[in-house]
């Protein structure tokens, strides 16, 4: 069973040089709450993997903003230009994957698998310095797993066992970033008791959680 504790509380387990695979996109079903109770807390020289670095004040882009960022692995960085900016002063190391290949190599860790053939990046710059292999007359890049430390994911519903259920677009990346994690830090809009929730919507078992955070509505926006 999945301990409940508050944001803060959530935030404190997180120590320098953590790798944390963040949920969401755009924003969009990311743990504000945690995100912004790490910010307060100003934990230093965190490795994000992330669809989206967001915006400068909603999502991850908080971290980065708070120069709280060493590194990122990441699809998306057109709309928080302060990351574009401390990528080019050489304060962020940034790895940038494509977003099928991001989520594949993620799901490959929680998976077990030693890695992934893709066909993507072939002939461009993704492909530099990667082991190329051909098969049936076809080259694929070999693209290794990608595991954290943590995993920082928002449901819509939990219960107590951590069963998550997320809603409508927000499900995006959550559910691939709870299984690549040691451990899985989930905000939910609510928690109900175990059993309330129909199996037939439950997309993350809580085997894959190990701490539950209530979402405050009044803390951070809604998603």
């Amino acid at each position: 069973m999945p301990q409940i504790i508050t944001a803060r509380e959530a935030a404190q387990l997180i120590k320098p040089h953590s790798r944390l695979l963040i949920g969401g996109f755009l924003a969009v079903g990311a743990a504000e709450d945690l995100l912004d109770a790490l910010v307060r807390e100003n934990t230093k020289d965190l490795h994000i993997v992330v669809i989206a670095s967001d915006y400068e004040q909603r999502g991850v882009g908080k971290l980065v903003v708070n120069h709280q960022v060493s590194s990122a692995q990441v699809s998306h960085m057109g709309t928080n230009k302060e990351i574009q900016n401390q990528m080019n002063n050489g304060e962020i190391h940034v790895e940038l994957v494509p977003q099928g290949t991001l989520m594949e190599r993620v799901r490959a860790a929680g998976a077990g698998l030693g890695g992934i053939l893709t066909p993507t990046g072939i002939g461009t710059t993704v492909e530099e310095g990667k082991q190329v292999l051909e098969i049936n007359g076809k080259r694929y890049i070999l693209e290794m797993p990608i595991a954290g430390d943590f995993a920082l994911i928002r449901a819509w519903k939990a219960d107590k066992a951590g069963n998550l259920i997320y809603r409508k677009t927000a499900r995006n990346s959550n559910p691939i970033m709870a299984m690549s994690a040691a451990c899985v830090i989930a905000e939910a809009d609510e928690i109900v008791e175990s059993g309330v929730l129909d199996p037939e919507q439950i997309v993350t078992p809580g085997i894959f959680v190990n701490y539950l955070v209530l979402h405050e509505p009044s803390a951070s926006q809604e998603v």
